[in-house]
Parts: C-alpha cells; sequence; structure tokens
C-alpha cells in the first residue's frame, strides 16, 4: 500500500497534475516535513486565504480557547477518498488527508479581520503510518511560514473580546507538546473534528454532498453552543469542557492517571469530577479537596486551575498564557446551580 500510494503521488507529480489540481501529494506524503508551509500547495496565494481546488474551509460548534486567537480551519481529503462518520469520535479520515489550523490576532479582536495577521499554522497530516503534527511560524510580512519543530514564542498585544487592553505570551508549541495534546494512546489523533462539533449550519450534510465524508445518519449528535444563553447551563459548561479538556482527559489520553474524564458524553458523575478527590494532591489542587464541590465554585479544584495562569497549576496546561474569562464564569456557573450533596 505504502509503494502504491507513494508512486501515484510521484506520478501525479511529474505529471504536473499534483501542482495544478490542488496540493502537492508527493510533499503531503513524503516522510519528512516541507521546509515551508507554500511547498504543500494547499493554498493558492501566498498569505495562505484562499485554498487549492479540493482544500475546504470548516469551523467548529465551540472551537477551543487559545489566548483568544481566532482560528481559521481546512481539511483536504484525497480525490476519491471519503472520511468516516463515527457518532462520538474523531471522523475517520484516509491516508492524505491533511488538517489546516491557522491562529491569527488583530490589534482589536471585537474587529478581528481589521488588521489581521498569522502567528502560525499546524497541520495534521495522515500518513501511511499515522497522524502527523506539524508547526509553522509565519514571517511578519505574512507571506511564508517556516517549519518550526523546537516551537517558538511571540509577544502579542491586542484588546481582547470584552475591550480589555491585553498583552498575550503566545506559545508555538513544540513537537512533544504536540503530542502531548493529541495523544491516543500510543499514536496522535486530531482532537476537533467529531460529528458534534461540526453538526451546525448544515456542515456534515454539506460535507456528504461534496464526498468528502460517506455515510451520514439521518440524525447527527450535535454539541451545545458554549455561548448560547438559550442552551442549558449544564449542557454548555459540559461543551465547554469536552472541546478545552477532554483531549487529555480521556481512556487513552495523557491525563488518563487522573481518573477524570471530561468528554461530554462521560455519564459517570464522579468521573466528570463531581465529588471527586483528586489522584494526588500537591500544587495543582492548593489547599482544595474535590475537583467539584456542587455548589462552591471557590472550593472546587477545577474552577481554581481554569482561573490559574501558573505552570503546574493551571488547566489546560499547554496552548494558552491566559485564562479563558467567559469559559472560567460558565463552568463557575454551572458549579454554583449544582444542589450541595
Amino acid at each position: 500500500m505504502r509503494i502504491t500510494v507513494l508512486l501515484l503521488a510521484a506520478l501525479l507529480s511529474a505529471c504536473g497534475l499534483g501542482k495544478s489540481a490542488g496540493p502537492d501529494m508527493s510533499v503531503v506524503l513524503a516522510q519528512e516535513p516541507a521546509k515551508v508551509l507554500s511547498a504543500y500547495r494547499l493554498f493558492t496565494d501566498a498569505s495562505a486565504l484562499q485554498p487549492a481546488p479540493g482544500v475546504v474551509a470548516y469551523d467548529l460548534v465551540n472551537p477551543l480557547f487559545s489566548d483568544h486567537a481566532v482560528k481559521h480551519r481546512f481539511v483536504h481529503v484525497p480525490r476519491g477518498a471519503k472520511a468516516v462518520y463515527n457518532d462520538t469520535d474523531v471522523l475517520a479520515f484516509p491516508v492524505g488527508t491533511v488538517l489546516v489550523k491557522t491562529f491569527a490576532f488583530a490589534p482589536d479582536m471585537r474587529a478581528p479581520e481589521e488588521g489581521a495577521y498569522k502567528v502560525e499554522t499546524r497541520l495534521l497530516i495522515h500518513k501511511e503510518t499515522g497522524w502527523a503534527a506539524f508547526a509553522y511560524i509565519w514571517n511578519a510580512k505574512g507571506t511564508e511560514a517556516e517549519y518550526a519543530p523546537i516551537g517558538g514564542r511571540r509577544e502579542v498585544s491586542t484588546i481582547d473580546p470584552a475591550g480589555r487592553p491585553l498583552t498575550v505570551n503566545y506559545a508555538v508549541p513544540n513537537q512533544n507538546q504536540c503530542k502531548t495534546c493529541h495523544q491516543a494512546g500510543a499514536a496522535i489523533a486530531p482532537i476537533g473534528p467529531k460529528a458534534r462539533n461540526l453538526n451546525h449550519h448544515g456542515q456534515l450534510e454539506d460535507w456528504a454532498a461534496s464526498g468528502l465524508l460517506g455515510r451520514l445518519p439521518s440524525s447527527a449528535p450535535a454539541a451545545s453552543a458554549v455561548y448560547d444563553i438559550a442552551l442549558p447551563l449544564e449542557a454548555r459548561a459540559r461543551s465547554w469542557l469536552d472541546i478545552n479538556c477532554a483531549h487529555c482527559h480521556k481512556p487513552d489520553g495523557s491525563a488518563s492517571n487522573s481518573g477524570l474524564l471530561l468528554s461530554a458524553t462521560e455519564t459517570d458523575p464522579v468521573k466528570v469530577g463531581i465529588g471527586k478527590r483528586p489522584v494526588a494532591a500537591g500544587r495543582g489542587a492548593g489547599t482544595l479537596f474535590q475537583v467539584i464541590v456542587p455548589g462552591a465554585p471557590d472550593r472546587s479544584i477545577l474552577a481554581y486551575r481554569m482561573a490559574s495562569v501558573e505552570p503546574g497549576i493551571a488547566m489546560p496546561e499547554l496552548g494558552r498564557s491566559v485564562h479563558d474569562p467567559e469559559g472560567l464564569a460558565l463552568v463557575r456557573d454551572w458549579i454554583a446551580e449544582m444542589e450541595a450533596q
């Protein structure tokens, strides 16, 4: 299979088809990552705003919080192949799939498209040996992004969505940090593109109609939009934990030894943290004794760690240098609403 796929990619490239008809599959399937983002030919312009043929823009019901960055997502599935639907887990994408996520800021995040500039683009590529993650850092002109296996940092000064001045010490993850968040047992896997996270504005139906996705059931689950106040508070808080925490707090994730499982599909209250004592006491717990104390957010380790930005205490521990004030308020309100046991 490996020889067949790579031979096909080489033939397409040699004929000029791999370059003119969309992404260069010889680069996508190569063993080593390209030195620059443009080599993949995922976009038709140097600023990576116009997707190439076969590259589709998409979004999620709830994006993971990353220092208030705006994210632009794209997916490429090889021609003739389809993603396979899954009710609870990430869709099964075929070999040759590329998931693209670009992180951008603006001087004022209340108007995120005005003066916007890109900081990094992350690629998840489904190689024949499994998924591989690569981070690319954009140059100051926004015309090229270079592969950055050791990660990097950039100070970002902006106005946050609530109108407050904000300085962010934005971190581009290194290869090991990518593996931490994307861990699925001994392998790595995508986080966001689950059916419930994609199911809004007819997006799943569009994917099926275009041939990007295979069989779609008549009724697919949908995540509760975190900030839609018309929806139940518990469902919204669980959705926030689902997208921000469950990729580590799952049975085959990097935080599986905590016994805390934060997927929106988890039904055991103790595994969600209600009345649960931490597996190991330490700085992360402060002077608190339970992950969630019903009716008492100030006594709950979950809220304490969400509010912190101190290494060893802050949760999520990667992907942010400031806390999410709206997300924290939501989770605190959910805990406060719980009946004391």
